[in-house]
């Protein structure tokens, strides 16, 4: 277990609540992320991870609550100045420019994505972005024409090329094979190397139990769970809410560690 009290934390929510009408999708989440952490956010289908990720960013801004970010309250800044400050993510559905060409859609985010004058050579750091994610195409390649799996590699590119401290992956593995997932692990990896924490949105839980050092498990936007991996997995709460009696993931995820080592 992860001695947490003298560890950096980087990013806070406190109560963090989203409602749409009537509908509460988010109900008073607080959670904890600390420097180093690879955080998964685990919870059944409609569960409002994607939502509670959004409100972080200010996609969807939080309708109470607060987000703290390196101790700066952050609640309700747009998407643009929480990327500038730091926070970037990937998306469930990879959405690039369709016309521009992978480098030009990493070099969108790396000019935009951080303070001016801070790269001074955007097209250099793009490609640098493009294989440090092992992107697997030319970096010529009109977006369009790209598959879901390349697609995936050019939006962890893009998000990685604003220089971020923190980075949120909402189902990067989702319609991977088991190969390509031991890459995937492998480029998280590096990514943690780099200082970043990670908070990822993940339902495949050979991913999740193989990478992640800490869970955070939310249900109809309430947290029931937050903790040390082994800890939250087996918390009878949340195998009733999400993991269930199958035992099958959790043996794949075992093979999958020791296949990865």
């Amino acid at each position: 277990m992860k001695d947490t009290a003298n560890i950096m934390i980087v990013l806070e929510t406190k109560n963090l609540t989203k409602q749409f009408g009537g509908l509460t999708a988010v109900n008073a989440v607080s959670m904890t992320l600390y420097k180093g952490d690879v955080m998964g956010l685990i919870g059944p289908n409609g569960a409002g991870k994607t939502t509670f990720i959004n409100a972080i960013t200010g996609l969807n801004p939080p309708t109470s609550g607060d987000v703290i970010f390196f101790g700066e309250n952050t609640t309700g800044l747009p998407p643009e100045k929480m990327c500038r400050k730091g926070i970037s993510r990937t998306f469930q559905i990879p959405s690039p420019f369709p016309k521009m060409s992978a480098i030009e859609s990493v070099m969108t985010a790396t000019v935009f994505g951080n303070p001016p004058g801070t790269i001074k050579d955007p097209v250099a750091h793009s490609r640098k972005m493009l294989e440090f994610v092992e992107f697997p195409m030319s970096e010529d390649v009109i977006s369009e024409q790209l598959n879901t799996v390349q697609l995936k590699r050019l939006d962890l590119a893009r998000a990685l090329a604003s220089n971020p401290k923190v980075l949120f992956m909402d189902e990067m593995a989702s319609g991977l094979s088991e190969g390509e997932l031991l890459d995937i692990m492998k480029i998280i990896r590096k990514i943690t190397g780099q200082g970043i924490s990670i908070l990822m949105v993940e339902h495949i839980m050979q991913l999740i139990m193989a990478v992640c050092n800490r869970l955070l498990c939310i249900q109809f936007g309430t947290k029931i769970a937050e903790g040390p991996k082994d800890e939250v997995a087996n918390d009878p709460k949340v195998t009733k809410a999400y993991l269930g009696s199958n035992t099958d993931e959790k043996n794949k995820a075992e093979e999958l560690v020791a296949e990865d080592n």
